[in-house]
């Protein structure tokens, strides 16, 4: 799936730490181990966490209401804290007692047992609004908050926090610091990657195989049916809505499935993913009905070749915005420059977008074991366009692609 051209936010990404045999933290504690760090050398004392998808990454919380307040000096981060009264904690109160140097974590009563079951190595309070009730609880000190997920009320409601408690709490905007270090994926994200990659791999050529990609279907009807077998496969849901465009529809990048009709002779394009685990991937592959036309044959050889520099320049300590000028360059010395409209790439993770960007002006520095996709497209309106993409990590020797859909253009 496309992204936008321009991300010019450096990434300050500290790497995970190597597993070892003798390591017995989870996943969820090391990467807030990670954070602690970050805050540290931001001279923070904490920061309140109220991101969801953050959230997820930091605790395993997979609810609709949560919050999370990491204390850079807690290096115990561990234990567990039983609610007082889990089920009756009203408006801007929560139940439940922690020292104000842990790290802790709130949701309300609709999530007393679920958070027991996916957050069990945190204190764990119960309340409503969860922002304002771990900020009550905190020890005193700078307090960082997520500026880019905190709305202009709920800033109000943490200043008065602040007001009662007689400023002994400095609130500081932050802005990307868990982002940052979401772009490098630990071994078991990697390893929900791959299986989001294989059950698209599988989906689509299940769907190639009952000649599901045949004129006459809508492409509401293709979509619908990719999204089906991607599910019965085990994903929870697709990435993202399903594209298929067909004929002068695949000329636009992120065109929605419609009642449009596919037709001998058309291109058709597919930009699909399937989460698993919460993990998304990324793909995009482009096929033609009947024997192509030389301009069809044409633009496909182009964009493979684009996406093969793409693919060739990702590597470890590679700047983002060069990464992209690579399979740019391809395009534009065909004559198709002003055709290639978005960014090459974007990470995939807990979002299917997220850092770091591939794009120009990009300051992303490629770190082993980020995962990005590598997206050219041209695209020629009123007859067609074609995008190829893959999803991949990082690694020593280069980019690993976990998307193994054939490439080459093929002929349905």
């Amino acid at each position: 799936m496309t992204s936008s051209q321009h991300d010019s936010r450096p990434p300050v990404v500290p790497s995970p730490p190597a597993a070892s045999a003798t390591s017995t933290g989870s996943p969820t504690s090391t990467r807030r181990a990670r954070l602690r760090a970050v805050l540290r050398e931001r001279g923070l004392d904490g920061l309140l966490v109220t991101d969801l998808v953050n959230v997820r990454y930091l605790t395993g919380f997979t609810g609709s209401n949560g919050a999370l307040l990491v204390m850079a000096d807690d290096d115990a981060d561990d234990g567990d804290l039983v609610p007082d009264d889990a089920g009756s904690s009203g408006p801007d109160s929560a139940s439940g007692v922690a020292d104000g140097d842990r790290t802790r974590f709130c949701t309300d009563g609709r999530y007393t047992t679920q958070s027991a079951a996916e957050v069990p190595d945190l204190p764990r309070l119960i309340g409503r609004p969860v922002d304002t009730a771990l900020l009550r609880t905190t020890a005193a000190g700078v307090i960082g908050f997520e500026a880019d997920a905190v709305s202009v009320s709920a800033h109000g409601a943490l200043r008065r926090v602040v007001d009662d408690r007689g400023g002994d709490v400095e609130l500081t905007a932050t802005s990307g610091l868990v982002e940052e270090l979401r772009a490098v994926k630990d071994p078991g994200e990697i390893d929900a990657l791959l299986r989001a990659c294989g059950v698209a791999d599988q989906a689509f050529a299940e769907l190639i195989e009952a000649g599901g990609i045949r004129p006459g279907r809508t492409e509401r009807e293709v979509g619908l049916d990719l999204d089906q077998r991607m599910r019965v496969l085990g994903a929870s849901d697709p990435s993202f809505e399903t594209i298929v465009a067909t004929g002068a529809n695949s000329a636009i990048p992120h065109h929605r499935p419609t009642a449009a009709v596919l037709g001998a002779g058309d291109l058709v394009k597919f930009d699909f993913g399937a989460t698993v685990d919460g993990y998304h991937s990324d793909m995009t592959r482009t096929v033609v009905l009947g024997e192509p036309a030389d301009w069809q044959r044409e633009i496909h050889h182009l964009v493979l070749a684009a996406q093969r520099a793409g693919r060739e320049a990702c590597v470890v300590g590679a700047n983002g915005a060069d990464i992209d000028q690579a399979s740019r360059g391809v395009i534009i010395d065909a004559g198709y420059g002003d055709r290639f409209t978005h960014g090459l790439g974007h990470g995939v993770g807990l979002q299917v977008h997220e850092a770091p960007s591939l794009a120009a002006g990009s300051a992303s520095i490629m770190a082993a074991d980020m995962c990005v996709t590598v997206e050219p497209g041209v695209y020629l309106p009123g007859r067609g366009g074609v995008r190829i993409e893959d999803s991949g990590v990082v690694g020593p020797d280069g980019y690993l692609v976990l998307t193994l859909t054939a490439r080459e253009l093929r002929i349905l």
